[in-house]
């Protein structure tokens, strides 16, 4: 994918959800069109399938368990997340986190079916162990920001600019995230400037009243 990313995590907020996760999906893919700036989307799991055969957008699963298909009731495998139409998927957010050893299977099930992986961390020291295990990004998010009117490229910049060098270190091939509290171009624009590839977001545009508007106004500077 090109750079910049712009990834939407529509968790499972009821606007997000069902049709409305559909709205959310035409807007990112209007907006793409309009600007060229690259957009993808990690609906729930109950919305995979349509979004990714109904929009041209990559659609990215919010979690999968690295395991065999098999008597594992509950789980979801790289298997059934790449039949669905995905593209790739979210691991070790900070409302789903797996341990180290989780996350390591589970980037190889991704790998192996061929799935792009988003690693999300809260720290560079984080960053860094995550990139030691080879994922296509790694988005840095700092827990207390997520859901929060302040970005983590206005309250804690640095943080951005120690995991970029940290990733950096481990592997050039790593690409970095900015993620919580990004709702504007600014905080875009500034997430770019110290070196990501893009940002993670989820309710500022998820619970707009106009996605479209605010995915426009998060590329205005780009």
């Amino acid at each position: 994918m090109n750079r910049p990313l712009i990834v939407i995590n529509c968790k499972v907020y009821h606007e997000g959800t069902g049709g409305r996760a559909d709205r959310i999906a035409r807007s990112a893919q209007d907006v793409a069109d309009e600007s060229g700036v690259a957009m993808a989307i990690a609906p729930a799991f109950t919305d995979l399938h349509r979004i990714s055969h109904h929009f041209n957008l990559p659609v990215f699963a919010q979690h999968l368990d690295g395991i065999s298909p098999g008597a594992h009731t509950g789980y979801i495998t790289a298997e059934a997340i790449r039949s669905a139409g995905a593209q790739g998927t979210l691991l070790n957010h900070s409302e789903r986190r797996i341990t180290l050893a989780d996350l390591e299977a589970a980037i190889r099930a991704a790998k192996e079916h061929h799935l792009e992986t988003i690693v999300c961390t809260n720290n560079d020291a984080t960053s860094a162990a995550a990139a030691a295990l080879g994922p296509g990004y790694v988005a840095v998010e700092p827990p207390e920001l997520i859901g929060g009117k302040i970005s983590v490229s206005e309250a804690d910049p640095e943080i951005i600019r120690r995991s970029v060098a940290a990733v950096q270190r481990i592997s050039a091939g790593v690409k970095v995230l900015a993620g919580a509290g990004i709702h504007s171009g600014n905080c875009v624009k500034i997430a770019l400037d110290l070196g990501t590839d893009g940002v993670l977001l989820a309710s500022s545009v998820v619970k707009a009243e106009d996605p479209a508007a605010v995915l426009r106004d998060l590329v205005s500077h780009l």
